[in-house]
């Protein structure tokens, strides 16, 4: 696991010390999706990518190659809905058993099925992952991300990017291998 503080985000020191509750979202999602798709035009030819949103999460994903770029989510408190188990088991799984349908927005804070869930290492899903999203899920207001890495064109990620942004509070960006 690698730790970092906004070494490929420069901006989202000042977004979030200089944002309020109301205004983090506003501030740093254009930035953010800015940064994310300079990243994935850089390491794609040819891509069709399309904004998305699903019950208060926000997606980019790639529909040339079927996966998901970036999933993010202001934080609306913990949600209690049960799980849809069986939409969750037809998801496709093709990876070997280390790896999961793993939520690119928790189910805790609200993340759905279909697009939100992405080949993830079983080990990091519920391993590290768990901290920051439980804070998300405790800090309502707060800016939850995922950044998906892919180095080829399958859609199994290679690593994630996960962020926590809370307005008066430095940026915790994490980075993990997948």
């Amino acid at each position: 696991m690698d730790r970092h503080t906004a070494a490929n985000y420069p901006l989202l020191p000042t977004i979030t010390r200089h944002a309020s509750v109301h205004s983090l979202e506003a501030a740093a999602v254009p930035y953010l999706i800015e940064t994310w798709l300079d990243v994935y035009w850089g390491r794609v030819q040819s891509s069709d990518v399309v904004e998305t949103g699903q019950a208060g999460c926000h997606y980019l994903f790639d529909v040339a190659h079927g996966r998901l770029i970036a999933a993010w989510a202001t934080s609306t408190g913990q949600h209690h809905d049960k799980r849809d188990a069986a939409r969750m088991r037809s998801h496709p799984l093709g990876f070997g058993k280390r790896y999961h349908r793993g939520h690119a927005i928790p189910h805790s804070g609200g993340g759905p099925t279909d697009i939100n869930l992405v080949p993830q290492l079983g080990s990091l899903n519920v391993g590290h992952f768990r901290a920051l999203e439980r804070q998300f899920v405790a800090q309502p207001g707060s800016l939850y991300f995922t950044h998906w890495l892919y180095e080829d064109l399958s859609q199994k990620p290679a690593a994630v990017e996960q962020g926590l942004l809370v307005a008066g509070h430095a940026p915790d960006v994490m980075v993990f291998r997948n």
